[in-house]
């Protein structure tokens, strides 16, 4: 029982490394697989999509994730737009204040969001524009992934970089807020403006309502975003720290129950009668 509460300590450090470590794989491939013009020609699909995007969004008490609504996406499949490499990864977002770097996927399905951020279809896609708001989410609380885990650390004006197809967005956050799970009006377009949020559940665990950070695009990308475009995401480094701490735990349970099993051997040993001797009549 204690080998077995000590694996359940170390899962979700070791397992969260694993999921870290594939999501950097995945970028790396992501960002090599770009070509000038299939990356110029997917852009612009993209933008024709959104102007084309009739849809809304909407969010649930008790769930664990948004869902969208599509009216019309004009002649588009929606899942092979901004799809290079057939794994469903349409870009990346980074926030550095939090340590994030991950893979947007296309939708908001379970098997997507338990390993990265999600795309909110029936939103428009996250390649800029005014009078568009693109949403992304993500779970909080995987015991396997961190993911949104701290979106709720994020501040006003901190900032957040979107790279689409070697696109490079960067956005301030301008507000962070906690809604209500109807709250839909919270997530519409704003006329003239371009924007873009992200939005998780909370408190962890209920999920009765939402964290909402929304970032406004800044224009121009800053110079030393539009540079780090495409660089290869931080492996993160192995927790060889709950490898040593279990291991210590071990080498003490191993120590006790040796020391109580040799304890108990002495105390058998002078508790036991002494062997009768046979006397000659």
């Amino acid at each position: 029982m204690i080998v077995f509460g000590l694996l359940l300590l170390l899962y979700p450090s070791t397992a969260s490394w694993f999921s870290q470590l594939n999501q950097s794989k995945l970028i790396r491939e992501l960002n090599t697989d770009h070509h000038a013009s299939s990356t110029h020609r997917a852009v612009a699909d993209a933008r024709e999509y959104n102007r084309l995007l009739v849809g809304g969004v909407i969010v649930e008490a008790d769930q664990h994730k948004a869902t969208g609504t599509v009216q019309s996406e004009g002649p588009y499949d929606y899942y092979s737009l901004l799809n290079a490499t057939d794994t469903g990864i349409m870009g990346r977002l980074r926030i550095k204040s939090i340590g994030v770097d991950l893979p947007i996927y296309h939708g908001t399905s379970d098997s997507t969001l338990a390993k990265g951020v999600g795309h909110l279809r029936g939103t428009a896609l996250p390649v800029g524009g005014t009078s568009l708001r693109p949403v992304l989410t993500a779970h909080r609380g995987l015991p396997e992934a961190t993911l949104f885990n701290d979106l709720d650390r994020i501040a006003v004006h901190d900032t957040f970089v979107v790279e689409v197809f070697g696109e490079v967005s960067t956005y301030k956050v301008i507000e962070t807020r906690v809604i209500e799970p109807d709250d839909t009006q919270a997530i519409s377009v704003e006329q003239g403006k371009d924007l873009l949020s992200l939005i998780t559940c909370t408190p962890l665990g209920i999920n009765t309502h939402r964290i909402l950070v929304t970032g406004e695009r800044i224009v121009p990308t800053p110079i030393s975003d539009a540079k780090a475009a495409g660089a290869a995401p931080e492996i993160p480094g192995f927790p060889w720290w709950a490898v040593i701490g279990g291991s210590v735990v071990l080498v003490v349970i191993s120590y006790v129950v040796y020391a109580g099993y040799s304890q108990g051997r002495r105390r058998q040993k002078k508790t036991s009668p002494a062997p009768e001797t046979e006397s000659n009549s």
